[in-house]
């Protein structure tokens, strides 16, 4: 370590960097350990149980997810970050009960937060490199076998909670979170120990498709988000009624949990609405051509499902909609698609409306 490193207050220092966070848009910043046994034992739990489905990355890399030691050797303490993200966009339980109108998961209504969120916490790693004149730091966003959830949690920055998100007692849920891994031994922040659901399940008993086995168990392979996002196949007619409106995630979880009423606006410009999706019609977005879809998501976490699994999701949600003729034109303009994926789901559509 170097001289000036010594010479300094860790204390002193965290509270500095704590700072810098701030300035760059960051809500709370938290120091972990990299003891995450724990929560090694309930991944390899619920991986043995396969409720990854697809997912298999979830279980590739050994134990360098549950070990930030073996992921990047050296890596002593863990700096983990939370951005918040809930906009002032439409009134999500309107657009959700609304049958004709587009539900997409809030957090990407703005611009792609991976690039965002990286950009800023490659600065701050820069920012504290150049102050103390030598260390090790890798940013990661979503991006690589890393327990985010664990970390913030072993941080202080919230609990891992019945709906299997973490929760701040002051935020909410509504947030990103982002990771440092560094050899800098700063002191570590009281982990969180206590988790203050009580009694309450709201987020189990609102899921739409039953997805939790249990409190703080979730079964991906039931979950909206993961078959409208991560799921590439067609999606199980048994499930199809339960998804409703939604094209693009689900937040119901988050809806309903009483915590979040602590939540705030973001004031990031760059996790506002774009393109009017925070309150559009299924018509509309099934009408786009792929050259639209491909402008109107540009920047967009949207863009990671492809145009395909687009049409796919709509045309579920169409299904789901009340009948109109201007939804079973639409449904047949779709039947030709050159997607056999698309023209199943469209067949689906049609027969929910009596029109196969």
């Amino acid at each position: 370590m170097t001289d000036k490193l010594l010479a300094s207050d860790h204390g002193d220092l965290l509270e500095e960097i704590r700072g810098w966070a701030q300035e760059l848009g960051f809500s709370q910043l938290g120091v972990s350990d990299i003891n995450l046994a724990e929560h090694e034992e309930y991944l390899e739990r619920w991986l043995a149980a396969g409720y990854q489905g697809e997912m298999q990355w979830m279980g590739d890399h050994g134990k360098k997810r549950s070990r930030p030691e073996e992921l990047v050797p050296g890596t002593c303490r863990v700096l983990s970050l939370r951005m918040d993200y809930l906009n002032d966009g439409a009134d999500p339980l309107t657009v959700l009960e609304d049958p004709n109108k587009a539900y997409i998961a809030r957090y990407t209504l703005g611009r792609d937060y991976h690039k965002l969120v990286r950009k800023r916490l490659a600065t701050l790693a820069k920012r504290i490199e150049g102050h103390l004149g030598r260390g090790q730091y890798r940013a990661f966003v979503d991006s690589a076998p890393v327990l985010e959830r664990a970390l913030a949690e072993r941080a202080g920055l919230g609990w891992i909670a019945k709906n299997t998100m973490l929760i701040n007692q002051d935020a909410g849920s509504w947030f990103f979170l982002g990771e440092i891994y560094t050899d800098l031994p700063l002191p570590v922040d009281p982990p969180q120990v206590s988790k203050h659901c009580g009694t309450c399940q709201a987020c189990i008993d609102i899921c739409p498709t039953n997805a939790f086995v249990g409190p703080f168990e979730l079964d991906a392979r039931r979950c909206i988000s993961y078959l409208t996002i991560e799921h590439k196949g067609s999606i199980d007619p048994e499930l199809r009624p339960l998804m409703g409106n939604r094209i693009f995630g689900c937040d119901d979880c988050q809806l309903v949990c009483p915590w979040n009423k602590f939540a705030e606006p973001t004031t990031e410009q760059d996790f506002q609405p774009r393109h009017g999706l925070d309150n559009q019609g299924l018509l509309e977005l099934f009408s786009w051509n792929e050259e639209t879809w491909a402008a109107r998501t540009e920047g967009s976490a949207l863009r990671r499902i492809g145009y395909e699994r687009w049409l796919r999701n709509l045309a579920i949600a169409l299904g789901n909609a009340p009948y109109s003729l201007a939804i079973v034109d639409a449904l047949r303009q779709r039947e030709s698609h050159p997607s056999e994926l698309v023209q199943e789901h469209v067949r689906w559509a049609l027969q929910r409306h009596g029109a196969e």
